[in-house]
């Protein structure tokens, strides 16, 4: 039974195969194309995924799609008619676009897989379609290594629902309880992403990130204007601050008065108020997600927690909750975007609507969610001589030490090894790595490499066999979802003068023996690195332990602010001569910057201005 499972028409679309209950590959559009966020007919999403299982078209079974889109207009519909006449220019905006496109989706979906596929297929009687939140939930609990678990799922809106709770057994997934749209508690972080300047949809991580530099002083505000929190952590928003209902932003001129001022300008510089801004809906952030997930416990009496949805990518509360233990263990999707729709939406058809069994092992059956596509050595050679690289093969032991040497001199490494990764993080297949001893590497990668905004914290790869004497923190976190501080025998006290510091001026303080990973609250968000998932990569770290004694290295994304983390070794080479990265590992070929022609230099910086 081969099962595609989509995602699309609003971000991150993605496609992924699920072949006899057995996630086989799945991968986001935007990698393939090279648009962000890219929210497109995931074509080379799919086309990526029948040839990871050598099948044709002719051999899928199943598409399902994410969510309903007949669901979401009502929503639009009886929103505009709950708040007529107010946002009819809202309505006005977004109704030729239901009526074009969104209304009439099978059709659209029906002639995209005819014209881009199959046109012999009858693919009316194979598509089918799964509500959105009930795609995260399958997308939480179908993968995780629970027999049995509580399902909480928390994101901006999908049809009508913004948080739910299910409880999944075997294979078996039946929703409880609902909050419904306008409540939402990612539509209420993502109002103050726009009000802090940032891009809704996309940067909210940001606002994550800023949250530590600030303190959380409007955080009483917040909870006596903007949101009512139940003691079961159910809550219900004051929407007369709010103009996402019916206008064309996030916020109105009433949540402006409440603030003391209008929203950040993108690209206007930080003050002080837009990092308390963001310390404060992150402190509201984090005691909604755990009153819910005690309420949760409560009422359920279950002991493990599966996690989903856009509000699960959110570290910093995972981390919180994970100290809290009001669950026995936790497990969150690390794909919880709605890209893991495609994941859910494909399991849920399998194991709900053909009621095939679920086996659970002891982890996870998400592949360290190497998901994507790799490349043979063969071809890599011939993709980068295409592309003009002057480089060297080695053997495997050979890459290891060069490439652990080259990070032991503190170069900026790019890492290009193995599937490529399902989901918003690099973990060690398509990564930019670096020393994390060294004091001044946080802003130079920010700056030189990334081309983003230097408060922008960076996360650790550690041995699995490591952690603990390393980090405060006693789980596995092999999907970068887990928030926890440097061990206190590796953090460097403050001076009184120091401790004087406030906003980005803490930046330029080295917090630990690690500070390129050290956030300025002395928390890191910590992936462990395990040899059964990703053996190569753990060779590498391994053999960093052994030059330096730190089993630890900085792992960010490869990719440099507005593009895709990389997919091809073309794009991992293009990334070399357009960044600061100075040494590439693509397979077993090694490339230095110095060696390569000046002539394919490409300039960044000027497409990327910094914030």
């Amino acid at each position: 039974m081969n099962i595609i499972g989509i995602s699309a028409y609003y971000h991150d679309s993605a496609a992924c195969l699920v072949q006899d209950g057995r996630i086989v590959a799945a991968a986001q559009e935007e990698r393939f194309t090279r648009k962000k966020h890219d929210a497109g007919f995931p074509l080379q999403a799919i086309r990526y995924c029948l040839a990871e299982a050598s099948l044709g078209a002719a051999d899928i079974d199943h598409v399902v799609f994410y969510d309903k889109p007949f669901l979401k207009f009502e929503r639009l519909l009886e929103t505009y008619l709950a708040f007529a006449p107010r946002g009819f220019q809202s309505f006005a905006t977004s109704l030729p676009v239901w009526i074009k496109d969104k209304l009439f989706q099978k059709s659209v979906l029906v002639r995209e897989l005819q014209e881009q596929l199959d046109q012999g297929v009858d693919w009316s009687s194979r598509l089918l379609f799964s509500e959105h939140h009930h795609s995260h939930a399958a997308s939480a609990f179908f993968p995780s290594p629970f027999e049995e678990a509580a399902v909480l799922t928390m994101d901006g809106v999908g049809e009508w629902t913004t948080t739910s709770l299910a409880i999944g057994r075997g294979n078996s997934l039946d929703i409880h309880r609902e909050i419904h749209f306008p409540h939402s508690l990612g539509l209420l972080y993502s109002a103050f992403t726009h009000y802090t300047g940032f891009k809704v949809n996309s940067g909210e991580y940001k606002v994550m990130g800023l949250a530590p530099y600030g303190e959380p002083r409007f955080a009483d505000k917040i909870k006596e204007h903007l949101i009512d929190l139940r003691e079961d952590g159910s809550f219900r928003l004051n929407m007369a601050y709010f103009d996402y209902c019916t206008g064309l932003t996030m916020t109105n001129s009433r949540f402006d008065e409440l603030f003391g001022g209008p929203a950040r300008k993108a690209e206007a510089q930080l003050t002080q108020r837009e990092m308390d801004l963001a310390a404060s809906v992150q402190a509201v952030t984090e005691e909604v997600v755990i009153q819910l997930a005690k309420g949760i416990r409560k009422s359920t009496g279950q002991r493990n927690l599966c996690l989903a949805g856009g509000v699960a990518l959110n570290c910093v509360a995972n981390g919180k909750l994970l100290r809290e233990r009001v669950f026995d263990h936790i497990w969150v999707q690390p794909a919880s975007g709605d890209a893991g729709g495609a994941i859910g939406a494909a399991l849920g058809a399998h194991h709900i609507l053909l009621g095939q069994p679920r086996s659970v092992g002891p982890g996870d059956t998400m592949s360290g969610s190497y998901l994507g596509p790799a490349f043979a050595q063969d071809d890599i050679e011939a993709r980068l001589r295409r592309a003009g690289a002057v480089f060297t093969t080695l053997d495997d032991d050979a890459l290891i030490d060069a490439t652990a040497d080259a990070l032991a001199r503190g170069c900026a490494v790019g890492w290009h090894q193995g599937r490529m990764e399902f989901g918003p993080r690099a973990l060690g297949g398509r990564s930019i790595l670096a020393d994390p001893r060294s004091p001044s590497v946080q802003k130079q990668l920010n700056l030189k490499v990334k081309y983003r905004e230097s408060f922008r914290p960076f996360a650790p790869s550690v041995l699995r066999e490591d952690v603990q004497d390393w980090f405060d923190i006693d789980v596995d976190s092999p999907y970068m979802l887990m928030v926890a501080d440097v061990a206190k025998e590796r953090q460097s006290p403050m001076t009184a003068e120091q401790q004087k510091l406030f906003g980005i001026d803490k930046l330029n303080v080295p917090r630990s023996s690690i500070p390129a990973i050290t956030h300025v609250d002395y928390s890191a968000r910590i992936q462990t690195v395990h040899a059964d998932t990703n053996p190569r990569y753990h060779r590498l770290i391994s053999r960093f332990k052994e030059l330096t004694g730190c089993p630890v290295l900085v792992n960010t994304s490869f990719n440099v602010r507005g593009e895709p983390i990389v997919c091809t070794p073309e794009d991992a080479f293009h990334c070399l001569m357009g960044t600061g990265i100075e040494f590439l590992a693509v397979g077993n070929c090694v490339m230095r910057k110095e060696d390569q022609d000046p002539a394919l230099l490409r300039d960044y910086r000027n497409a990327y201005e910094l914030d």
